[in-house]
């Protein structure tokens, strides 16, 4: 479980987030939306300490995070798993070298304990003679099951993903989200996502919070989310799904015009 309480962040002077308080549970898929600007990529930020707070506080458990020093927030941070928006996969690295680089710097395992945790992890997001490719060689899809692969190589507590579907074509869009949603629930997870896909939502969206400028405007989950009369979150679902069909009728008339 992570819990955030009372969270207030600014930059600059500017207020970004404004007294933000929530619970993420473990086992569960936590989402987090709002549209461009609202605050939601700053709040995931702030909960994996890539932000330092102005005020408030951030629990691990049973653990005050933000009141440990850097040293002491090194045991958590190696509880972390991250996904980061483009893969940010090594380009020079192969497969098998970008999912054991966790491996290499945290822990003190023989070369055969990491290559065995690797194939496993590879085999658990449905990847197989992949470990000699180079990121160039993968398609988008793969790049994220990579990604994944790597996030859960040291066997988190916790998973953070950040817009973990951008770029993707909705079909293999869901295949992450039902794989981010299965390795959540298979090894009990506190798995926190950041996303604008309303898809996503929909499909794994158990626990979901709404940003909208900086302040949490609606909670609930997926069923929930359809029949809210929160005027802002009807708006961004309204406008989140225009886009989503926009960008597949053009993805179709591309396809059709190349033929």
């Amino acid at each position: 479980m992570i819990r955030a309480e009372h969270i207030v962040k600014s930059f600059d002077g500017r207020v970004v987030l404004k007294d933000i308080s929530a619970t993420f549970a473990t086992g569960k898929t936590n989402l987090i939306i709002g549209q461009s600007g609202s605050g939601k990529t700053v709040l995931l930020k702030s909960l994996v300490g890539l932000h330092a707070i102005d005020s408030g506080q951030i629990y691990y458990d049973d653990v005050c995070y933000t009141s440990l020093s850097f040293t002491e927030r090194k045991a958590i941070r190696q509880q972390i798993g991250m996904i980061f928006q483009g893969g940010a996969l090594l380009d020079s690295s192969t497969v098998e070298e970008n999912v054991r680089l966790p491996l290499d710097l945290f822990t003190n395992q023989s070369s055969k304990e990491k290559r065995d945790r690797v194939n496993f992890c590879l085999q658990r997001v449905n990847l197989k003679d992949v470990n000699d490719l180079y990121p160039a060689e993968l398609s988008g899809g793969m790049i994220k099951r990579v990604a994944i692969a790597r996030a859960i190589v040291m066997n988190p507590k916790y998973l953070f993903c950040d817009e973990p579907n951008s770029g993707l074509d909705p079909m293999t869009s869901v295949v992450i989200d039902n794989l981010i949603k299965e390795i959540t629930e298979e090894y009990n997870i506190t798995t926190i996502i950041n996303t604008h896909d309303m898809n996503s939502v929909l499909e794994i969206g158990e626990h979901v919070i709404f940003i909208y400028k900086g302040e949490k405007w609606w909670e609930g989950n997926k069923h929930d989310i359809l029949n809210s009369d929160n005027r802002e979150l009807n708006e961004f679902v309204f406008a989140s799904t225009m886009a989503k069909r926009a960008k597949a009728c053009s993805g179709l008339h591309i396809s059709e015009t190349g033929r």
